[in-house]
Order: C-alpha cells, then sequence, then structure tokens
C-alpha cells in the first residue's frame, strides 16, 4: 500500500507550471509556419483534391496539436489521461492521395516541435522540407508535359470501363498518366493527367468518350490553377 500511496501522490503533485507568454510565442510561431505550409501546399501540390480547401485545416491541426504536447508534458497524470481520452477518438478522414497525408504529418510535426520548446530544431527542419519541396517540384516542372488534369465519371460501369477510356485518350493525347480510380456497382471515376496539342484534340477525346455513355461526366482543369 505504501508504493501504490506513493505512486497516487506523485500522479497528483507532479506537473509543472507553463509560461504563458513562452507558450503563446510558440502557439503564434506554430500557426505563422502553418500559413506558410498551407501556401506551399496550394502553389506546388499535385493533388487532385480542391487543395485550398484542404490546406485550411493545416492551422487548426497544427496549433492545436502543439496545444495538446504542451499540456501533455506539464503532467504524467494528464499523459495517462490522454491515452484513454484519445482511445474513444477515432480520426475518420477522407485521405485519398499520399501528398496529403504527408502534408498533414509536417503540419502535426510543426505542432509537436513547437510544443516541446524545440523552436531552432523546428524551423530548421521546416526550411530544409520546403527547399526539397521547392526543388522537387522544379524538376516536375521540367520533366513533365502534362497540363490537364481530366476526371472522368459515369454512372454505368457496365458499358464504361477503364482500359477503353485509357485507349481513347492515348489516341488523342500526347500523355495520359492514371492518378486516381474508383469504381463500384453504381459508379466509375477515374482522374488522369494528360497533355493534349491543341483544342481539336480535346474536342474529339470528349466526343468519343460520350460515345461510351451519353451520361458520361468529362471535367477538364488546368493543373496551375486560375489566378
Amino acid at each position: 500500500m505504501g508504493q501504490l500511496e506513493t505512486f497516487q501522490q506523485f500522479l497528483v503533485t507532479q506537473g509543472a507550471q507553463i509560461p504563458v507568454w513562452s507558450f503563446f510565442f510558440n502557439l503564434i510561431a506554430a500557426g505563422v509556419l502553418s500559413l506558410v505550409l498551407s501556401y506551399i501546399y496550394v502553389k506546388y501540390g499535385r493533388s487532385l483534391s480542391n487543395r485550398r480547401v484542404f490546406a485550411r485545416n493545416f492551422v487548426i491541426i497544427t496549433m492545436t496539436t502543439m496545444f495538446i504536447i504542451v499540456v501533455v508534458k506539464s503532467s504524467l497524470a494528464l499523459s495517462l489521461g490522454l491515452v484513454g481520452a484519445l482511445s474513444i477518438v477515432r480520426f475518420r478522414a477522407a485521405i485519398k492521395e499520399p501528398e496529403e497525408l504527408a502534408y498533414l504529418f509536417l503540419a502535426i510535426s510543426i505542432g509537436l516541435g513547437m510544443g516541446a520548446d524545440q523552436q531552432l530544431i523546428t524551423l530548421t527542419a521546416f526550411i530544409a522540407i520546403l527547399a526539397v519541396i521547392g526543388i522537387t517540384s522544379a524538376f516536375n516542372h521540367k520533366e513533365t508535359n502534362q497540363n490537364l488534369y481530366l476526371t472522368i465519371s459515369s454512372n454505368n460501369p457496365e458499358r464504361v470501363s477503364l482500359q477503353k477510356i485509357v485507349e481513347i485518350l492515348k489516341r488523342y493525347s500526347t500523355g495520359c498518366s492514371l492518378k486516381r480510380f474508383d469504381e463500384t456497382r453504381q459508379i466509375l471515376e477515374a482522374s488522369f493527367l494528360v497533355d493534349f496539342t491543341g483544342f481539336e484534340q480535346l474536342n474529339k477525346s470528349k466526343a468519343e468518350l460520350k460515345e461510351l455513355d451519353e451520361t458520361l461526366k468529362v471535367t477538364f482543369l488546368d493543373n496551375k490553377g486560375v489566378s
């Protein structure tokens, strides 16, 4: 009983006072870095989803992560309680592309670093990662010729197959790369990066795709976006 009482006493008394101004500074810094990350993701990301909407979550995720880490590290009792609290929480985000997950991890890492008072390490790692993103994006821009996002969706998967779609796109485009493919009994959806030499080839491919299914939905989007 003596050891149990000692451990309980340790849980009650063990804790550290959180410096308010230090916490406030780290919180603001985490918010600024997450805003920079949002801008980088919108500018250099290649996800087919709405990047601007997805990037809005970075600030909340980063600052919330930092807040949790600061509170948890101040008390062993809180850290043990957090394990039980999080056991009833399930994260159910629709992550469809690895790039989205990579940026989410980066946002969480910023919050972890700032919450642990590792400002210099966090800032250094953040700048290094941004440099890698910039260099990688520059090389990818030089090496790829695709200039359009193409999304095809149909409510008749029996009549429209992925093979037929790819054959038509290859016939009229100079480059075709499948990025995402979803198929159920009710719907088929495929996303591509394609390159057309002119509007004539684009219109011909669209007309031939429509012949597969009159209700086929074809969406073209410039991958550089509209300013």
